[in-house]
């Protein structure tokens, strides 16, 4: 069992971007994943006083299957976030600070029109990720049961579509289920299983095309009975984790 690949989202809604590597932290989610989000018009979020919020609160793929026109790439060390979209920069800018987050809320306003509901804007808060759940977890998925389930869809399907920080290979199909509870290895870190995750209609966007043109929780539930795909992990040790990684299993007691 090996890691295959490791994905943050810097920006909820859309792209992935891929890593060599990461350093897991206690209680953390993966470094810059969904540090930003863009609030709809109508959502009030204090960076202040920053509370967990559904997602249905900002731009996401739920909705905006717009959104995967667009590649964004995050600069840690600057600050910066790029867009581009059709292989062309759109906007760049210092999402850490006010005039950089004006001018990215005023390119979203102008991409999503109506369905911004009012004018969006770029909101972070210190040591806050817009996650789909209250909880900082790292999201795994089994690249087997994403091939199992393309025997019930009867055409690939990207694994991207299920936005996961990180990919394995190795597992037997939806052997992975069988973890929640259970403490896992990914290279040096450690990892407690929280929960299987339950698809919504963000995973029917195609993350090349931005078509929606699946529905793969119909699919799981017609094929498997569940609308469950990968799991959700607590980091309980850290350490840096690379590609390639073993994955390991505690014994149970």
């Amino acid at each position: 069992m090996e890691i295959t690949d490791i994905c943050r989202y810097p920006l909820k809604g859309l792209n992935a971007e891929k890593l060599d590597r990461a350093v897991l932290t206690p209680g953390e989610g993966l470094p810059h994943d969904r540090r930003f989000a863009l609030a709809h018009g109508s959502t009030h979020f204090d960076p202040g006083a920053p509370e967990w919020m559904p997602k249905t609160n900002f731009l996401c793929l739920v909705r905006d299957e717009k959104l995967a026109q667009l590649r964004a790439s995050f600069d840690p060390d600057s600050g910066t976030l790029a867009i581009n979209r059709a292989g062309k920069q759109v906007v760049r800018a210092k999402a850490t600070e006010d005039m950089g987050c004006t001018l990215i809320a005023q390119f979203f306003a102008g991409f999503m029109g109506a369905a911004a509901r009012g004018t969006p804007r770029l909101v972070e808060a210190p040591g806050h990720m817009f996650s789909d759940v209250p909880d900082k977890v790292v999201s795994i998925i089994n690249l087997a049961s994403v091939k199992d389930l393309e025997r019930v869809v009867r055409q690939p399907i990207d694994p991207l579509r299920f936005r996961a920080n990180i990919y394995i290979q190795g597992v037997p199909p939806w052997a992975e289920f069988d973890w929640v509870g259970r403490e896992i290895g990914l290279g040096p870190a450690r990892l407690q299983v929280v929960d299987r995750i339950e698809r919504c209609a963000a995973t029917n966007v195609d993350p090349e095309t931005a078509a929606r043109d699946l529905n793969l929780p119909r699919s799981l539930q017609r094929g498997f009975g569940h609308v469950d795909m990968g799991l959700y992990a607590r980091v309980t040790a850290g350490g840096e984790i690379a590609l390639g990684d073993a994955v390991s299993l505690t014994t149970r007691n």
